[in-house]
């Protein structure tokens, strides 16, 4: 009897012991990182997925001052790679533009400059009347700009979003969030990573063109980060009085992209330091991992009424998924493929795609193309293709 009793005992123990032990893996499990940040929000997102690594009141509504910009510099990228401007186009600065106080270049009234020299003096020196010069020449007026800024926003999801103005000084109503700089951050440097020719540039200088002559201008970054910080490739900071110090900073290292946002810190040095922090941990504790190589390819395709019989299938993006440093990790993949496809085949259209998974979850996917276009074989090609079939 006393031995069943101790052997009772010792079960009953070792279940509690268990017991005991899972519930502290599941604390473990649930419990979140504290990075302790003084700034009033803040977000860590990876760019390739827009996964948010970590946030703190990463959806109040705050003044964003000069980051403001980055959806202007989104624009102006867009603009260009839709044909509706060029690099090289002349824009005439007006007298509104040239009146835009805080960070400036000071462009006077009628100067001209290149699209490329006000992206620079824009996304280099944070420059004001830059900004807003650029917004009439796109929009035919910065309310007609702000209109556009609002309709992006919208698009890309930034629902905490609205816009008053193009380039950021203090005005009722003007505000965002870190999760919405984090969305148009990432839509930047993901889609037109050319940005980062003048994001990472540290000096440099325009050339003032006006009734008095010519005179030069030096342009220096007001993102420290770009001297600071190992891999950093952008993006812009903000200060005024209302939203004090703000900033989106981006940074690369072995093939991991991250975006880190900071909103109201309470001084310059605080802004840096936290972003940094930011970074730190997202690349101290993530790792990425890739699937097939963009052009690589992954298969061929069955061709009816083609000149070919078959068609290479190509890999279209590299896709890209992040994940928590530890354990031995690997994508799966799924190649999907259509059977047969009727010519004529145009090169790089879609022919399938691959579906990527990681512990039973979607990651990502990439679109399979041809990788040779294919005509349609005429009827005298037919009979002598199975004329030579018959031989044979």
């Amino acid at each position: 009897m006393y031995k069943k009793v101790c052997k009772g005992i010792a079960i009953l123990m070792i279940v509690i012991l268990h017991m005991s032990c899972f519930s502290i893996d599941v604390m473990a499990e649930k419990a979140t990182v504290n990075l302790s940040l003084q700034s009033k929000s803040a977000i860590l997102m990876e760019a390739d997925t827009g996964e948010v690594i970590y946030e703190e009141n990463s959806h109040e509504k705050l003044p964003p001052a000069s980051v403001t910009k980055v959806m202007t510099i989104l624009l102006i990228y867009e603009a260009v790679a839709d044909g509706k401007i060029k690099w090289d186009d002349k824009v005439t600065v007006s007298e509104h533009a040239a009146s835009m106080g805080g960070s400036q270049v000071f462009l006077e009234p009628n100067e001209q400059q290149t699209v490329k020299d006000m992206t620079k003096c824009i996304s280099v020196a944070s420059a004001n009347d830059a900004a807003v010069a650029m917004a009439e020449y796109i929009g035919g007026s910065e309310n007609g700009f702000v209109d556009m800024m609002n309709n992006r926003a919208k698009e890309l999801g930034m629902n905490d979003t609205t816009f008053v103005n193009a380039c950021g000084l203090d005005v009722d109503g003007h505000v965002t969030s870190a999760n919405d700089i984090a969305i148009m951050s990432r839509e930047l440097i993901k889609n037109h990573s050319e940005v980062t020719e003048f994001t990472k540039t540290w000096m440099d200088t325009i050339t003032h063109t006006t009734r008095k002559g010519e005179s030069e201008f030096g342009l220096t970054n007001t993102n420290k980060l770009v001297k600071w910080y190992n891999g950093a490739t952008g993006l812009k900071t903000g200060f005024t009085q209302k939203s004090m110090f703000c900033l989106s900073g981006t940074a690369s290292r072995d093939g991991l992209d991250l975006v880190a946002v900071v909103m109201g810190a309470p001084d310059s040095t605080t802004r840096f330091r936290e972003v940094m922090q930011l970074l730190d941990y997202g690349f101290a504790n993530y790792t990425v991992l890739s699937g097939r190589e963009e052009g690589s390819e992954c298969g061929e395709v069955k061709v009816y009424k083609g000149k070919e019989d078959f068609v290479k299938a190509i890999v279209a993006t590299k896709v890209k998924a992040p994940v928590k440093k530890g354990g031995e990790k690997q994508l799966n993949e799924e190649v999907i493929l259509e059977e047969v496809m009727e010519a004529p085949i145009e090169q790089g259209g879609k022919i399938g795609e691959i579906i990527y998974s990681l512990d039973g979850k979607e990651v990502g996917r990439s679109d399979v193309v041809a990788g040779a276009s294919v005509e349609k074989i005429k009827l005298f090609g037919m009979v002598g293709r199975l004329k030579g079939k018959w031989i044979a």
